[in-house]
């Protein structure tokens, strides 16, 4: 987790019209047009997505997605990277080289409407569509950081999304036995977003942030099956792409059952 998320122009229009400014909606409306809605947005495609920073909390930003550090040599090496850090592991991000700074003074927050996660059975996965029950839209946690390309001088922005461990709904969706253990991203109440994006002063300001990279109530989320999402066959950047979908297979072995 978490390659796979769904953010559409429209949710990101209301969620400044809901902050009350419309300078942040004007920017919107430029940047943004249809054809950039994500139904599924795909994290090893490095979409670009709105995001909220520390350092400009009400003002939206376009950002790709897999984090770039600073102090990334140069673009063959940010190509590199950048697939390898799409995630960022909550517990650790104050310790790896590619997190720590952005750790201490580089978060984000990023509006989705849900996210995906493929669940194994025999030897497929099939694809599952998450998201809350009370909420159209909510704030993933995240980080971000600016690499200049030293070759052309350009200035990149990008980001990573934060996860934490599993609640029981994801630890039975995301099985995959490839991997050490389920993850999921860290979900923030709408009163933790400001507090995801304050600045650290001290170690007790790092120990309350901490405590918001925990597993979201299981309770409050939702999940289903959705169709092939990659693919000849995959439905792709689609409406179609948050649909449930049948498998004849997973009526006895549904995770959700």
């Amino acid at each position: 987790m978490c390659y796979g998320t769904k953010a559409r122009t429209e949710m990101s229009l209301r969620i400044a019209k809901s902050r009350g400014d419309r300078g942040a909606v004007e920017k919107l409306n430029r940047l943004l047009h249809p054809e950039m809605d994500l139904y599924f947005a795909n994290g090893f495609a490095h979409p670009d997505m709105v995001i909220y920073t520390d350092d400009a909390p009400h003002d939206p930003q376009l950002m790709s997605w897999g984090l770039i550090p600073a102090w990334v040599k140069d673009g063959a090496q940010a190509d590199e990277i950048r697939n390898r850090t799409l995630i960022a592991r909550g517990e650790t991000m104050f310790e790896k080289p590619s997190f720590r700074t952005s750790a201490e003074s580089k978060r984000c927050i990023v509006h989705v409407e849900g996210f995906y996660e493929h669940h194994h059975f025999g030897k497929k996965t099939y694809p599952y569509y998450i998201h809350l029950k009370d909420r159209a839209q909510f704030a993933l946690a995240g980080l971000w950081d600016e690499w200049t390309d030293k070759a052309t001088g350009e200035k990149k922005r990008s980001f990573s999304i934060v996860t934490t461990e599993p609640n029981d709904l994801m630890r039975r969706i995301h099985n995959n036995p490839k991997i050490d253990g389920a993850r999921m991203p860290v979900i923030l109440s709408e009163h933790e977003e400001d507090q995801w994006l304050s600045q650290l002063h001290s170690k007790t300001d790092v120990d309350a942030l901490m405590k918001l990279v925990r597993p979201y109530p299981s309770d409050a989320m939702t999940a289903y099956p959705v169709g092939p999402l990659l693919g000849k066959n995959g439905n792709g950047n689609s409406p179609r792409a948050s649909e449930g979908f049948e498998y004849p297979e997973l009526l006895l072995a549904d995770p959700l059952a």
